[in-house]
């Protein structure tokens, strides 16, 4: 059984593409949030294996909202994505426990070498 994901972007369609590119290496999404607030409703609901979460989102951010998920479960595995230009928000987000961070526009490779490395 491929690990379950939870995809979390304000775009529709930046959650769609991260879903084509896991679904075709063999991941299972298991859920889609559109923001922090849904992110963490679902990350409890779903107790998905890794989370894709987006930074900038609004109702709440990325890194609030990892810093909450991490609250609750510790060892709980979230890849930022980021646009170019917020290396400072990727600094706080690695500190705050991300595993990794990808940037858009995302390459299905790099996506899936950072989901990987999270995993094993």
């Amino acid at each position: 059984m491929g690990k379950r994901i939870l995809i979390v972007d304000d775009a529709a369609f930046m959650r769609m593409m991260v879903k084509d590119i896991l679904t075709k290496n063999g991941f299972e999404v298991v859920g889609e949030a559109q923001d922090g607030l849904q992110a963490i409703e679902k990350y409890n609901e779903l107790k998905p294996d890794l989370v894709t979460m987006d930074i900038t989102m609004p109702e709440m951010d990325g890194i609030t909202a990892l810093k909450k998920i991490k609250e609750v479960n510790p060892e709980a595995k979230i890849i930022m994505c980021s646009a170019m230009g917020q290396q400072a928000m990727v600094i706080d987000a690695i500190q705050a426990g991300a595993k990794d961070f990808i940037v858009k526009p995302f390459q299905a490779d790099r996506v899936i070498e950072a989901i990987q490395k999270a995993l094993s």
